[in-house]
Order: C-alpha cells, then structure tokens, then sequence
C-alpha cells in the first residue's frame, strides 16, 4: 500500500467516527473516542474548562472532545484573528469569539462536512458574526498565507498521518510573530505494533501520537520558535478511561504544546 493511500485511508477511518459523532443524537462522543462518552459538560470540566465555558456556548456545540484547553495558553486578544484545526461542532472557537470580540475573527476548519454543518448551525442560532467554518484538510488549509495571529487545536493533529505537513501549514497561515497553542495527545514510549495499527485506538486519539522529540523536530522543521511542550502528566486518568484494559496509558499522555513564527 503506498503512502497516499494508506494516509487516504486513516483520513477516511477518523471522518466516518468523527462523522458519526456529530449525527449522534446525545451530542456526545462516543467510547473509544477522544473521551468517555456520557456528559459533554462534565467531561469538559475534568479536561480544563471552566462551567462558564461550559454553558455559554451553543447547545450542541460541546460535544466532550479534547484532551485539554488550548484557550488556557492562548491568550487571545481583542482583534484578533484565530484558527481552529479540527473544529468540530464549533466549541472552542465560540468561546475564542468571546475573547477576540467584534473586532477579531475566527475561522474553523473540519474535514467532516457534518462537524461543519453542525458548527454552522450553531453559529446561526448564537447569532455569531465573526466566526465562520470552512470544510478542509489540516494538511491543505483553506486559508490564506500570513493572515492568523492564534492557531488553537484541541486533540485533533494526532488524527493527522502527516503531522509535519499540519505544521508546515500552520507555519504558512500565521503572519510572523503569531503563534500556536494546542492541546493534543503525545507518545513518551514507543507504542506496541499491534495497538499502533489499530484503526479503532488511531481513531480515537491514541495511536497516532507522535513522540515528543519527534513533534519538536517536526515543528523546528517548520520554522517555529520558541517551542514548548508540557506534558500533562494527571492526563494519564481520562486517558485510561478511553480504552480500558489497553494500558495505553502508559504510553500516551496529553501535553500542551506552543510555538511562535519568527518576526522577521
């Protein structure tokens, strides 16, 4: 199988989980996925939101997917224009609209078009202006070069089969000095072959984990600075909850991770 369409293939297995997700009827993830399924409020609390994040945004929008609060190293300004890779039902880019005000725009990109709808209609019953949703690829972003101040993305590059891609275009979007601040799934061990070709744990954020030399290398390859990675390491709980029986857990944890693109 050559890389393209094995890459073709994984992008395929995580829009019909992801697709499902958003048709489901709970507005909830399912088990296995990027939570635990059950209560989408809750589960956010556990991961770092606030209950005021919580209940301002639109219902239907939270779905309980994450593995952090890429708002919570943001820090997001008035005017401000913020990208979210793999955006979902529109969560945190409602909360980042809050943040950046009327001046300020965010864009959402999903390759699911039913995450898009559902964002979409979101946005329309909030009555949300300056926020709006694009169907793409996080490899090949529908977004102009030199145009983001904040890219956030929250447990989604981990999905990506070309990680180094994502970054090179999240280099390419940001104009210099903008930075990057996501929340996403990293390996500290090598995982085992048969649970790295596991469509099921790839799907649901665990698989795909790159190790974190790996992921500095990756974004120093893209031209970031200042890079930083914090693992979280009491992530290792809900982690566990994802795919109980696996220890997976002692392989992959949730880590906050920044970078800046230089100045000149």
């Amino acid at each position: 199988m050559t890389t393209q369409i094995k890459n073709d293939t994984i992008r395929q297995a995580v829009r019909e989980r992801y697709g499902n997700i958003a048709e489901s009827d709970n507005n909830s993830c399912a088990t296995n996925s990027c939570c635990p399924g059950g209560d989408a409020k809750a589960t956010s609390v556990e991961l770092g939101y606030s209950d005021s994040d919580v209940n301002q945004v639109p219902e239907g929008a939270n779905m309980g997917l994450g593995c952090g609060n890429p708002r919570a190293i943001a820090s997001l300004k008035a005017g401000e224009t913020v990208l979210d890779l793999g955006s979902g039902g529109g969560f945190d880019c409602f909360l980042a609209v809050k943040e950046v005000g009327a001046t300020g725009t965010v864009i959402g990109v999903d390759m699911t078009s039913d995450m898009v709808s559902k964002a979409r209609a979101n946005a329309e019953r909030a009555g949300y202006t300056n926020v709006e949703f694009r169907l793409g690829e996080i490899e090949h972003l529908p977004v102009a070069d030199d145009v983001v101040d904040v890219i956030i993305s929250n447990c989604v590059i981990n999905l990506s089969p070309d990680k180094a891609k994502v970054f090179q275009e999240s280099y390419r979007t940001l104009k210099p000095g903008g930075r990057l601040a996501i929340a996403d799934i990293v390996a500290i061990a090598e995982l085992p072959e048969p649970q790295k070709n596991d469509m099921k744990l790839f799907t649901g954020c665990m698989a795909g984990a790159s190790l974190i030399t790996e992921i500095e290398s990756m974004l120093k390859g893209a031209g970031f600075e200042a890079i930083d990675i914090r693992p979280k390491n009491n992530s290792q709980e809900f982690i566990r909850k994802w795919a109980p029986d696996t220890k997976i857990e002692d392989y992959v944890l949730s880590a906050y991770i920044e970078g800046m693109k230089p100045t000149a």
